[in-house]
């Protein structure tokens, strides 16, 4: 089997999470700048087996699109171009930065290092995954 990525696309900052090869722990990678993503992508899996690709879609409470999808949206069609072997889907992103900052809350690290919004980004995206990945895991 091979990983799958999430995505917590960002204006400035992007926070990224994988699976391990066998798809049962979502782990987080790391936070790149947003204008570094497409190359940091581009040379992930240029080094590592990914299966697919997860981009969190993010939804005001009244289920429309949030201003980011303008962003969102145009970076998909990139990446469906340039990695056409590699299924780029959408998964629901709403809350996931308020139980990202609970689980680091919980974590019981110091609070300067809660202030860390690229750890913010990173959980948010290992949160992403794992809902994924809870998805499937129902619809099976």
């Amino acid at each position: 089997m091979a990983r799958i990525l999430a995505i917590d696309y960002g204006k400035k900052r992007t926070g990224l999470a994988v699976t391990d090869e066998l798809q049962i722990i979502a782990n987080g990678l790391t936070t790149v700048a947003t204008v570094e993503l497409v190359d940091f992508i581009l040379n992930y899996v240029k080094k590592e087996p990914v299966e697919r690709i997860i981009v969190g879609m993010p939804k005001q409470m009244n289920n429309q699109p949030s201003e980011n999808m303008g962003r969102i949206r145009p970076f998909v069609g990139q990446l469906r171009k340039l990695l056409p072997d590699i299924p780029v889907e959408y998964h629901d992103e709403r809350f996931t930065s308020v139980l990202a900052h609970q689980a680091i809350l919980a974590s019981g690290i110091g609070k300067m290092a809660r202030r860390n919004k690229e750890l913010v980004d990173e959980v948010s995206a290992t949160i992403i995954l794992q809902s994924y990945m809870e998805s499937c895991r129902m619809r099976k």
